[in-house]
């Protein structure tokens, strides 16, 4: 995937690795038989409210409605990740957090997640935010093998520590225009851009936007009543098994949530 990057506004490159690993591979669906050449967002911008680049991902063509989209999202060293259960307005209701966050996340909603043990900032936790905006499109017992990698590093945590807001807009690469260097599966790969620049019109023009991931310093609100607007209503998430799992299985069942 690939990320377009500013000192607030992250964009990245992941799933290089994957665009290859597919190619040749994908029986029925192909990701452009339901999308249209150029840019498809003529009015959207990565800074519009949360929530509303991928419901208007809704109402175009393909299997989005209802997908549950793999996602993995990873930091620094001894970083810890958690995120609130589905319909659970406590705020100890969290997932144990793990240095690795795996969830099938529904297209169009958009998800509040807690980081923990942050370096250098002992105690501190931060909410972002991650909104699933397009899909993949792998072999149907490949989908959690391959999720849409997100990796945020320090400098997201202290940007966003120093009261400013950092955006990452994550996306699939053209493999036909993509430049042709190695990358690991895993990896992200950052490209800086102007802060007078729209990171989802430029991650239109290098692929396809698959996730946004909004990071600043906001907190949960203290009255319980609004933690759900805090949370935007506990949107169903899915659990997958880690990658690891399935490695040497081919022909692993994918979970009905997923299907």
């Amino acid at each position: 995937m690939s990320e377009i990057t500013t000192l607030q506004t992250r964009l990245a490159a992941g799933l290089i690795a994957l665009a290859f690993l597919f190619e040749g591979r994908v029986s029925g669906s192909e990701p452009a038989d339901f999308l249209p050449r150029g840019s498809s967002r003529p009015l959207l911008r990565a800074s519009d409210p949360p929530g509303v680049v991928g419901q208007a991902r809704l109402t175009g063509r393909g299997p989005v409605v209802g997908y549950y989209q793999p996602v993995a999202i990873t930091g620094p060293k001894g970083v810890r990740f958690s995120l609130p259960h589905a319909g659970n307005p406590s705020p100890s209701g969290m997932t144990v957090p793990a240095q690795r966050l795996e969830a099938g996340f529904l297209i169009g909603s958009v998800y509040r997640f807690q980081v923990t043990h942050i370096p250098g900032a002992l105690g501190v936790e931060l909410f972002p935010t991650v909104e699933v905006i397009d899909r993949t499109y792998p072999p149907q017992h490949l989908v959690t093998r391959y999720p849409i990698e997100i990796q945020l590093d320090d400098e997201d945590f202290q940007t966003a520590l120093r009261g400013q807001m950092v955006t990452r807009v994550i996306y699939l690469e053209d493999p036909q225009t993509a430049i042709p260097e190695l990358q690991n599966p895993k990896t992200n790969v950052p490209l800086e851009i102007s802060e007078f620049q729209d990171p989802l019109a430029v991650a239109d023009e290098y692929g396809r936007p698959v996730a946004i991931v909004r990071i600043g310093s906001l907190t949960p609100p203290s009255q319980p009543s609004l933690l759900p607007e805090f949370y935007f209503g506990y949107p169903q998430w899915a659990p997958f098994p880690h990658a690891s799992a399935s490695q040497n299985a081919d022909q692993d069942e994918v979970p009905s949530e997923l299907e």
